[in-house]
């Protein structure tokens, strides 16, 4: 081998190392086929299952898996539709079954590729957290022997002695925020760790989301509540209409606190093209936390929910609640109470049902049961409408249609309070043979006939709110986890990790040559830009000297005109 070809190999060997360690990542290895053995398997697929191309696989595959489970009722979220789903698809509900997409979230597969992502990415972080650790205790590496064939590179001649352009290069890059020291003959100077440690910090914070979604699944609680002005509430699990948690869930981490209705106000557009539109929703209730607490006031609006210790009460519903007194034939009241009415358009036309179980007696003195199907208007507009044409209680009209028999309450079947069993009711009859209907404004009461009680709509129209109670405690967690995400990711993709080096050494002729030399990580316009300002700063603390022969003063040339080829 010749002595050129041998410098050459030299060359490149040094420029290997001023490149190398740019990056935290692991040294990629060609992967052989380990030998026999249960050692050998295990060393293999750990090296497998903490790479970074099957941890971005399992990333996608949690995404991919998640999609049924947005799109397929689950049984944690809704019951009832996922009873809907079986009747309607006799044929492919037992599939879903059999894969666990009715409980997508707590299915083996899914919770499989949970925990083999959350066990990759700990062993991607671990060691190159080490070799982060040991890059920002070490120092930056020294400058190769041919500045001229890093990519961004610039050389002049000067009359200043060779430690001064040194001290005067290394005070410059450290006011640029670069680690730098005197290596022999040049200044060794990095910058750019930030992106290897935001490279970290989204790994990490990715750890942290995960966590904080496993936490949030397995202790989390959310109950609704239908509340009329002037109820109370306590938070303990009878109180709830509707209540769903986590699997690790107790009664015992519910948070201890009450508080009432007091008054609940809706405001709406008037006139114009928006006429109807809710302009203001809001409740305003006494709460006190603890068994002991003080009460106090305050408003709950949408999207400003109460926060009670580690719940939040959200107000995310609004109807009538008319209050309705119902006699029976020896005009004794037995029923008196405001009923909530479920809303079904975006005007409030509601409707329910008001049952009378016990203390009934028909015109004979006989027990019976009443149960009335009530429709009701804000505003009614008048004829034959049965649609109310504004939200607010401009003109309210309760329509009723009342039956008797039994109700099949004791029957031992659940059945909904907004539902109206008819199968072993009869209806009323009115003077025509029809069945009684009747339209009641606020003061009105509508007879039933032969003497059998009376039905009415008293003056106080109450409104109700609906609150839906959540408990998330990995909420906090997963907000820091995806904003320690979002600005590690920003820090990796727009940091570039860079390094510089200035040689000051005396020629022959006795006269010092500067060279300044940067490298990048990547292609980046960035480190022959930066390259070019420090050399423009260092020319003016160390000017240019004239070529022997030549008497031009000359300047810094740029990456182009100062590399050797």
């Amino acid at each position: 081998m010749s002595t050129t070809e041998t410098d050459k190999g030299r060359e490149q060997e040094d420029l290997g190392a001023a490149g190398s360690r740019l990056s935290t990542a692991p040294q990629e290895e060609a992967v052989s086929l380990p030998g026999l053995g249960v050692v050998g398997w295990v060393r293999w697929f750990w090296r497998q299952l903490t790479s970074m191309r099957v941890a971005l696989l399992l990333l996608l595959l949690l995404s991919l898996g998640a999609i049924p489970g947005s799109l397929i009722p689950q049984t944690g979220a809704d019951a009832t539709k996922v009873d809907g789903f079986r009747a309607a698809h006799k044929t492919l509900a037992p599939v879903y079954d059999k894969l666990g997409l009715f409980h997508v979230y707590s299915s083996v597969w899914f919770s499989a590729i949970y925990i083999l992502l959350f066990v990759s990415l700990i062993g991607c972080i671990v060691p190159r957290t080490w070799q982060f650790v040991g890059q920002l205790r070490g120092r930056p590496p020294g400058a190769p022997r041919r500045l001229d064939r890093l990519p961004a590179y610039t050389t002049w001649r000067t009359a200043a002695d060779p430690e001064q352009v040194r001290e005067a290069a290394l005070a410059l890059v450290r006011r640029r925020r670069f680690r730098a020291h005197v290596a022999g003959d040049a200044v060794a100077a990095e910058k750019g760790y930030v992106r290897e440690l935001g490279n970290l910090v989204f790994h990490i914070a990715l750890i942290v989301l995960l966590v904080a979604f496993a936490s949030g699944q397995m202790y989390k609680s959310d109950g609704t509540k239908l509340m009329v002005e002037g109820d109370g509430f306590s938070n303990a699990l009878p109180m709830y209409d509707d209540f769903k948690s986590g699997s690790l869930f107790t009664t015992d981490d519910l948070s201890p606190f009450s508080f009432s209705l007091k008054d609940f106000k809706g405001t709406y557009e008037l006139t114009g093209p928006n006429r109807g539109t809710p302009r203001t929703f809001q409740a305003k209730v006494a709460y006190s936390e603890g068994a002991d607490g003080k009460e106090r006031s305050t408003t709950v609006k949408v999207n400003e929910p109460l926060k009670i210790g580690e719940a939040k009460v959200y107000l995310v519903s609004h109807g009538y609640a008319p209050v309705i007194t119902v006699r029976d034939g020896k005009g004794e009241v037995v029923y008196q109470d405001a009923v909530p009415l479920l809303p079904l358009d975006g005007n409030v036309t509601s409707q329910g049902v008001i049952k009378v179980m016990d203390g009934y007696r028909d015109a004979q003195g006989k027990k019976d049961q009443l149960g009335v199907r009530a429709f009701f208007l804000p505003t009614y507009g008048g004829g034959a409408s049965v649609l109310s044409q504004f939200p607010a209680l401009l003109n309210p009209v309760l329509n009723l249609e009342p039956y008797h028999g039994d109700l099949g309450v004791n029957s031992g079947i659940p059945q909904s309070v907004y539902q109206l069993d008819k199968t072993h009711m009869k209806g009323f009859k009115d003077a025509r043979g029809q069945q009684l209907r009747g339209n009641l404004k606020p003061g009105q009461t509508l007879k039933l006939p032969d003497g059998a009680g009376s039905i009415t709509l008293e003056k106080d129209v109450k409104e109700w709110a609906g609150f839906e109670i959540v408990q998330e405690p990995g909420g906090g967690w997963a907000l820091a986890g995806a904003l320690g995400a979002i600005f590690g990711l920003a820090a990796s993709l727009f940091i570039q990790r860079r390094r510089v080096w200035v040689r000051a050494v005396r020629g022959a002729d006795g006269v010092t040559v500067v060279e300044m030399a940067g490298l990048g990580r990547s292609e980046s316009a960035k480190v022959p830009e930066e390259l070019g300002d420090l050399a423009a700063n260092l020319y003016d603390q160390a000017p240019g000297a004239p070529d022997p022969d030549d008497d031009s003063t000359p300047s810094p040339a740029g990456p182009a005109e100062g590399a050797e080829k």
